[in-house]
């Protein structure tokens, strides 16, 4: 993801990297002899304000990896180029926090682990080498100083995941703002259809009905009537469709359902359907499984779902049903081995217009979504290009 879409944040970033390296160079130049030390902490400030400055150009994972490197390149040489500062050793504390900045567990993660290594390395030389010469402050509490070590990267550690869970919590946020504001248009939109085009179709279908039952025209022309009747009954079933999504009946009754009558009822209705291409459906039911809803919604869920399964098996494949009671739900799940999804296309199911199939509308998986939240439940599609998918359902579960 982009940081830096918007000038506005290059400019905040720049102003801080801009403070971050006159600081820097301060310290350099502030009662500091020039000599190997003093050209050595230079060459260090230039590596890590360079890498500061190119990063908004670039944003990719290698430039992080670099810029944290640098970092800790940084604070490791002048904790060695200026052993009497006692501080040295508190940034030494705090490398992991500036992964922290980019958001990347597994950059977090590497910064961490590098730290452990070079500061395994630190305390074997002070331990082994220095012995307190060079390093007192260290050395006289060394016990001490690496318990504080360790509890400094446990305190990073948590800081680092309450973060990171926050930021995935916003990101599911986000995705269902979006989604709510793609439905809420969608329900705009087919009121609007609904009211300038169902009237049209009832008057013309009338009038073909009309024709079709007179007995002047020739069987050839009722046909062709007949036909067109059958797709006005298609754009009346999609205009149908738009007003379930645009006006859902919250006060329809709901009843205990048992999981394994509604799934037998659909499976007696697909298996037909599925032997047009030699597909069956092998359903597996927990006995009890009840669950609060609507019977005529859930099965319109089902059906659609099953379905797609059917459609997407290949010649002679099968698809595989199973539901069973897991800590308190109904865990259904509807398999089959058809040609899969990439990720991609499983981010974009339930999205009005958004269909794989090539005369599709995806208001089908559009409603199956509604049906699935209206009665607390989750939905989701586990696919691999080539391998199937998986659609597994959960629904809060009822005792008899």
């Amino acid at each position: 993801m982009k940081e830096f879409n918007g000038r506005l944040h290059k400019k905040y970033y720049y102003m801080i990297v801009s403070l971050i390296i006159v600081l820097m160079i301060a310290g350099l130049l502030v009662d500091n002899p020039v000599n190997s030390r003093f050209a050595v902490h230079g060459v260090m400030i230039v590596i890590i304000s360079g890498c500061l400055l190119i990063y908004p150009w670039y944003e990719n994972a290698w430039m992080r990896y670099m810029t944290v490197i640098s970092s800790t390149g940084y604070f490791y040489t002048l904790f060695y180029l200026y052993p009497e500062t006692w501080s040295g050793f508190i940034l030494l504390c705090f490398i992991p926090a500036f992964s922290i900045l980019f958001f990347d567990k597994r950059l977090f993660y590497f910064s961490l682990v590098i730290n452990f290594a070079f500061i395994a390395f630190t305390f074997g030389y002070i331990g082994f080498v220095d012995k307190g010469q060079d390093y007192p402050y260290i050395y006289t509490d060394l016990v001490g100083n690496v318990v504080n070590f360790l509890a400094s990267q446990v305190l990073l550690y948590f800081i680092f995941h309450l973060t990171n869970l926050r930021i995935q919590k916003q990101r599911v946020y986000y995705e269902q703002v979006q989604q709510a504001e793609r439905m809420r248009t969608t329900g705009q939109l087919a009121a609007a259809v609904a009211h300038e085009i169902r009237n049209p179709l009832t008057v013309v279908n009338g009038f073909l009905q009309f024709y079709v039952e007179n007995p002047a025209l020739s069987q050839s022309q009722k046909q062709n009537f007949s036909l067109m009747i059958n797709e006005l009954d298609t754009a009346e079933h999609v205009i149908s469709q738009f007003l379930s999504v645009s006006k859902p009946d919250q006060g329809e009754k709901v009843d205990n359902v048992d999981i394994e009558l509604v799934l037998q009822d659909v499976t007696e209705l697909l298996n037909m359907y599925g032997l047009l291409n030699d597909n069956g459906i092998d359903l597996n039911v927990e006995k009890d499984c009840h669950v609060a809803v609507n019977s005529i919604e859930f099965k319109q869920l089902f059906i659609n779902l099953m379905k797609n399964a059917i459609e997407a098996s290949p010649h002679s494949g099968s698809v595989k049903v199973t539901a069973t009671k897991v800590k308190g739900h109904v865990c259904i799940r509807i398999i089959d081995n058809g040609r899969g999804m990439s990720q991609e296309e499983v981010k974009n199911l339930g999205t009005p217009f958004y269909s794989l199939k090539s005369k599709g509308t995806g208001l089908g998986l559009m409603i199956c979504f509604n049906i699935v939240e209206k009665y607390k439940g989750t939905i989701h599609f586990d696919s691999e290009t080539g391998k199937g998918t998986t659609v597994t359902l959960r629904f809060p579960l009822v005792d008899v």
